[in-house]
């Protein structure tokens, strides 16, 4: 059983286009063994992105976002306190808040980070795809 976190983007390729995932990514996803998460991060994300006219096709997640990821039979990660220190406080070249907030939640809570960002194995993350 592995336990993960999905980058905003991996969570919208398998909401809507899974064949843009990694192959290990959508494997990983298939298996009902697994735990998968999705962030508070990325509601805030794709909701914003949404209403900026960015993410058309992710109307159903922006506008329904628990209901959308409980459907695919993942968890909702909440951010705290805790999340929200660390990601501020890395000490990496990395400007994206939601980026930072997810490195930040992958690293306290000990869970893989399933992105296409390759950058992200140099801060101190378990990544796959």
């Amino acid at each position: 059983m592995e336990r993960l976190l999905l980058d905003t983007h991996a969570l919208i390729w398998a909401s809507y286009a899974p064949a843009r995932l990694g192959p290990a990514a959508r494997r990983a996803l298939e298996d009902s063994a697994n735990d998968i998460f999705v962030s508070a991060v990325s509601a805030f994300e794709i909701a914003n992105k949404y209403r900026l006219g960015k993410l058309g096709e992710a109307r159903s997640l922006a506008q329904q976002f628990i209901g959308s990821i409980v459907d695919r039979g993942f968890r909702e990660l909440p951010l705290n306190a805790a999340h929200a220190q660390r990601g501020g406080a890395l000490a990496i070249d990395h400007r994206d808040p939601f980026d930072r907030m997810l490195i930040a939640q992958a690293q306290i809570e000990q869970l893989t980070l399933v992105s296409n960002e390759k950058r992200f194995d140099t801060f101190g993350v378990i990544r796959l795809w």
